[in-house]
């Protein structure tokens, strides 16, 4: 077996969600690696050097405090930094194609060509390119191709390490993850730089969490697992509805069914679904995997969990505007909550976005509010400001307002006095909990009508 490379110096091309966090992590835990963070947005860079990140993360601010000049350094895009690389993480968007063959469905992998291309000339015999980023399984064998064309006779392991953070508890799950996979090419090199990445990770994981595999299954781990969680929600929101049309309690389900330790109680909490980066663009690449791969059954089995999402948001926002006595045209609606989970300003595909989208087509008035996100609603609902408030304080948002619309469970949103709040809205005033996450009891003792998902609605005759 090759002597297993020693490692000095850790480059990451991209300094978004996860390569950011993750580089923060690796120089906390290995203070005699230089990291080195590169990107091609200078006011992204600008923000990672300054007291303002890019990016809210809980507990992200001070380890990068910790680390930053010491041996974590974010600059922009160089040659430079690379020339000196033992290992070279690309960690870039790859979004769903909205282009050309698989448009909606496959990932657009321009962004990792143009990585592999920036990176090739300047890399140095026996550097280690991993993939941080999702990819559909196999992609390391394109990306070998292209860092090996013209390569002088140098040699570049390609290794699969995909990312299972969570947004919110990214720091907790990369100080303490349930596993680190690190994929491989079945040959001494593979296995020597598989061994060297391993070396990193074990200055703070213990070493039976680290798992290796083939460059394949690791790829297509990532993509599953991801599946794996969305199904269970789209299970679930499956299930919201009938127990709305039935009066059972989704709550009450969900507790029943998880107790059951081969199905547990993770990923059964009901609401108005899921969003983020990964889970839609995941679920579409497993499906368009399938269905290249000739397995159409399969392919529509995963394309079904989006559906479902999908259904459960339009439900959500057509639920609204049929209590308010089916129209919402001129009323203000206080939207608590944009961001697609708490604990991140993250708005990717948070269905905050498209819940606000289709009452403003219904010519709804909105108020919303985030602690962390509203710089990034902004952004994702500019154009359409003439009916939109931007508010820093909740009670502000829900004043005058005919219904507030709860979409992302802060753990503020149950502090608040609503009382104070039921007397500054229009009457009757409405509640509608999209995460089942405050008292509806008391909230209706209060005076508001409820109306939860997945349970009987709280209404005063």
């Amino acid at each position: 077996m090759n002597a297993i490379p020693k490692v000095n110096t850790i480059v990451c091309i991209g300094a978004g969600y996860v390569g950011g966090p993750t580089m923060a992590v690796i120089a906390d835990h290995c203070p005699g690696v230089r990291v080195v963070v590169l990107d091609s947005n200078p006011e992204r860079i600008a923000q990672w050097n300054s007291g303002r990140l890019p990016i809210f993360e809980p507990g992200l601010e001070a380890v990068v405090e910790r680390c930053r000049g010491r041996n974590l350094f974010f600059e922009v895009s160089a040659p430079a930094p690379i020339a000196e690389a033992d290992i070279v993480f690309v960690s870039v968007n790859t979004p769903t194609k909205e282009f050309g063959e698989g448009a909606g469905m496959a990932p657009d992998l321009r962004y990792w060509e143009q990585a592999a291309r920036f990176i090739q000339p300047h890399l140095k015999d026996g550097a280690i390119v991993v993939e941080k980023s999702t990819v559909p399984v196999r992609t390391a064998e394109a990306i070998s191709r292209i860092l090996h064309l013209e390569s002088g006779g140098r040699h570049f392991p390609v290794l699969s390490n995909p990312e299972f953070l969570a947004e919110g508890t990214a720091i907790r799950d990369l100080e303490s993850p349930d596993r680190v996979l690190i994929g491989c090419e079945d040959d001494d090199a593979g296995r020597a730089a598989a061994q060297a990445l391993a070396g990193v990770y074990r200055n703070w994981v213990p070493p039976e969490r680290i798992v290796l595999s083939s460059v394949w299954s690791s790829e297509l781990s990532k993509l599953v697992a991801n599946a794996f969680l969305a199904q269970r929600i789209s299970s679930i929101n499956a299930v919201s509805a009938l127990c709305e049309a039935t009066q059972a309690d989704i709550t009450e389900i969900s507790r029943a069914v998880g107790t059951d330790r081969r199905i547990g109680l993770a990923f059964l909490e009901s609401g108005v679904g899921f969003g983020g980066s990964c889970f839609r663009k995941d679920i579409l690449s497993l499906s368009y995997l399938c269905q290249q791969q000739g397995l159409p059954e399969a392919a529509a089995y995963w394309r079904s969990v989006v559906e479902m999402n999908d259904h459960q948001i339009n439900r959500f926002a057509r639920n609204i505007v049929e209590r308010q006595f089916n129209t919402v045209a001129g009323k203000k609606l206080a939207i608590f909550g944009f961001a697609f989970k708490p604990g991140t300003n993250d708005t990717r595909d948070a269905p905050a976005r498209h819940v606000c989208k289709k009452l403003l087509e219904e010519q709804a008035h909105l108020a919303i509010h985030d602690p962390q996100a509203l710089d990034n609603a902004r952004h994702d609902l500019r154009g359409l400001e003439g009916n939109i408030a931007f508010e820093h304080d909740p009670y502000r948002a829900a004043q005058g307002a005919h219904a507030v619309v709860l979409i992302t469970h802060w753990e503020e949103y149950r502090k608040l006095d609503y009382r104070r709040i039921h007397q500054s809205m229009e009457k009757p005033a409405s509640v509608f909990d999209g995460r089942n996450w405050l008292d509806s009891a008391e909230l209706h003792r209060i005076g508001f009508n409820v109306y939860p998902i997945g349970k009987t609605p709280l209404i005063h005759e």
